[in-house]
């Protein structure tokens, strides 16, 4: 079924029938007039839970949960009559309902009771989590029934078991309790260390060259440094940003310093030879030592190709700032950028006007419908349903199976709510007792502007690839179908879970997509080709040498967590060292923008992942749909084979199996080669026919 009907001309204007998705994607949720008896409608609670018509259903479902729990404890320590492993997942699935229900709200909904209640029950149902990780008997009935054979899913009790083995429950009475000291100081200094990294740096005024004081804002006698300012014209204020911003920070370095021999300290405890390992063990990779290798081999392959990439960009500078010949760190975002500008021969703006939401949105429901036969449809939200009146809700229903689950989009900016682009587990998937299936429910969040009355919301080609990333995570939530909550959709592997949205990313580049939904919101005409071509091939420009930054932070964090920092030291010492082997460009003297790096701390020896992740997309999208985007055959291949079975096998076999190879160092790393050498041949394509 085509979502886009034939355009009809009117006159001098032409006017598109958008689908029913689009027209109500291509309107703010509040600019829409409400039906009449909406106001008389029963009101529901938030996601349609009752308990949550008001800010004080927490206090009951953190207290439902508990009760459960504690039943649920006494099955299991007593004489189960069911597999081990669902007794364990149904205590899973009954904290996580709650726990991440709440965490949600606690960071997305704007009245602060609501998410002052919410974050009540989060620390709550965190204190429980907390005793069951050290909970001897639980632990104990697990092994004891792993040990006999009865403990259902192998893999999943494995999982369970070495969740609590990470909390040193197998050691004596002394390291356990260390190993919770450990924990409860890696949280402590870790959120400090993430606050201070956001902080703006305060600068006396006379401290700032005067001809670049007017780009920074001024308090009083200071001057507020709020970022590196990356895409700045003026040079000076670029590098004089970068020096104060990343400048050394003592009580940041004493928190991360702290941090990483306390991570050290837990992983020695627990039997592991560095933290690295211990992070790593139920990963794609399996241990830190096949991380490096696949570094150190994507890094030699770089090398060349990151260097063209710089020679270009110096040339540049060279062009536009004589007096300044050298490439520094600061320059690389402001030329990357401004060379993407050049090849795209037009102002970005010109492109928004053809990503509409609504469009975008087509798009979405066209590869659903092509690849998997699902459709996205949306709803109407119950009086209360909603945390926010600019919220969608959509259905994701199959041919075949009926309903798959619901996804909320928040997709527009509003005071107060976190400028982060994320997709948050509402309930996670579940097969029933009665064999009825547990439907998931997420939340997709981006921070728009625009979609009222005025006209709807036009993304730029960055909020495009943002949206389709997003929406990648919400569908491999929606077509998972293992039978565990604990395993469901994207709970799985880091390095595995980002797949299926990086994938996404490539159908949002690739022309022959693009093409079906790329529409003028006014006019309904496509975009020109030319313009299509340029823009799909933008997206690629400079890739070395961002990868090669990718793989240098990745480094830094295998550094950090391995053997032989458990010693200590200073940790720019190791950046600098580190920034030397890995990286193009050198250390910038008196910096130490490690102190910002935040993703040490969410990411700690896992900031490897997104690379793994791209590799294996690319390895899919070259072997399954490079030929043929929209094929039916691969896209259920890749549903049944791949996104259907979340975390419920092993990540190795996982790929192995559907990929029909090898999951490697090597084959990881020569697939990200192929894809950089790929876009290379793409751009000098399209660079040949713009200069004809």
């Amino acid at each position: 079924m085509k979502l886009l009907k034939p355009i009809w001309v009117t006159g001098k204007r032409r006017v598109s029938t958008w689908s029913p998705l689009a027209t109500a994607f291509n309107t703010r949720p509040t600019s829409r007039s409400r039906p009449i008896f909406d106001s008389l409608r029963e009101r529901t609670g938030l996601f349609n839970k009752p308990e949550l018509t008001s800010f004080e259903g927490f206090h009951l479902l953190k207290e439902q949960a508990i009760t459960a729990t504690d039943r649920l404890i006494d099955e299991a320590t007593s004489n189960p009559t069911r597999p081990m492993v669902d007794i364990f997942d149904e205590l899973s699935d009954t904290l996580c309902k709650v726990a991440d229900l709440a965490e949600f709200v606690r960071i997305a909904h704007p009245q602060p009771h609501f998410a002052s209640a919410a974050e009540e029950a989060c620390i709550s149902v965190s204190g429980v989590v907390e005793k069951l990780n050290t909970h001897k008997g639980l632990y104990e009935a697990l092994r004891d029934s792993v040990k006999r054979g009865t403990c259902g899913d192998q893999h999943l009790a494995e999982l369970f078991l070495f969740d609590f083995e990470q909390s040193g429950i197998q050691l004596p009475d002394g390291p356990r309790q260390r190993v919770v000291a450990l924990n409860d100081l890696i949280l402590q200094t870790g959120q400090q260390f993430m606050a201070g990294a956001a902080k703006p740096r305060r600068v006396p005024r006379e401290a700032i060259p005067q001809n670049v004081r007017q780009f920074f804002s001024s308090e009083g006698e200071h001057v507020m440094v709020s970022g590196v300012y990356a895409e700045c014209g003026e040079a000076a204020a670029r590098e004089a940003a970068y020096r104060l911003y990343l400048a050394p920070d003592q009580r940041q370095e004493q928190l991360l310093s702290a941090t990483l021999q306390a991570r050290h300290q837990l992983a020695d405890l627990c039997g592991f030879r560095c933290y690295a390992d211990r992070a790593i063990k139920a990963s794609t990779m399996e241990t830190s030592a096949n991380v490096q290798q696949f570094l150190d081999i994507l890094s030699d392959n770089l090398h060349d190709r990151a260097n063209i990439d710089f020679e270009a960009m110096a040339a540049m500078k060279r062009k536009e700032t004589p007096y300044q010949k050298s490439l520094m760190c600061w320059d690389t975002p402001y030329f990357t950028h401004k060379a993407k500008t050049q090849l795209l021969n037009v102002a970005s703006s010109d492109f928004n006007p053809y990503f509409s939401l609504g469009a975008c949105m087509e798009g979405l429901n066209m590869l659903c419908q092509e690849l998997y036969g699902i459709t996205l449809q949306s709803e109407q939200m119950l009086p209360g349903e909603s945390w926010s009146p600019d919220v969608y809700k959509l259905a994701v229903v199959s041919e075949r199976d009926g309903l798959l689950g619901h996804i909320y989009c928040d997709l527009y900016e509003r005071p107060g709510k976190p400028h982060q682009d994320c997709h948050f587990t509402i309930r996670g998937g579940k097969l029933l007792p009665d064999g009825s299936y547990q439907n998931p429910i997420v939340v997709v969040m981006l921070s728009l502007s625009g979609g009222h009355r005025s006209g709807p919301a036009l993304l730029g080609a960055g909020a495009v690839d943002n949206l389709f990333h997003e929406l990648g995570h919400a569908l491999h939530s929606m077509l998972a179908r293992a039978p565990h909550q604990h395993v469901a959709g994207t709970r799985c592997a880091t390095d595995l879970a980002e797949l299926p949205s990086v994938l996404m990313e490539h159908f949002a580049a690739c022309p022959d997509v693009v093409r079906r939904f790329a529409r003028h919101f006014q006019t309904g005409a496509p975009m020109p080709e030319d313009m299509l071509q340029r823009l799909c091939a933008s997206k690629h420009l400079f890739g070395a040498s961002e990868m090669q930054l990718q793989v240098f932070y990745s480094a830094l964090d295998q550094q950090y967590h391995g053997r032989e920092a458990a010693r200590g030291g200073d940790t720019t010492d190791v950046l600098r060292q580190v920034q030397k082997r890995y990286y193009g460009l050198p250390y910038v003297h008196n910096t130490a923008w490690q102190h910002r790096f935040s993703h040490l701390i969410g990411y700690g020896a896992k900031y490897y992942s997104y690379l793994i992740s791209r590799a294996l997309a690319w390895a899919v999208w070259r072997r399954h749909f490079a030929a043929e985007p929209l094929s039916r055959s691969a896209g259920e291949a890749l549903r049944q084979g791949l996104l259907r079975h979340g975390g419920s096998i092993p990540p190795q076999i996982l790929l192995r199996d559907y990929l029909e190879t090898e999951i490697t160092p090597h084959t990881l790393a020569m697939a990200l080669t192929e894809e950089l050498d790929y876009h290379r041949d793409q751009l000098d394509t399209v660079f040949k026919l713009a200069n004809k």
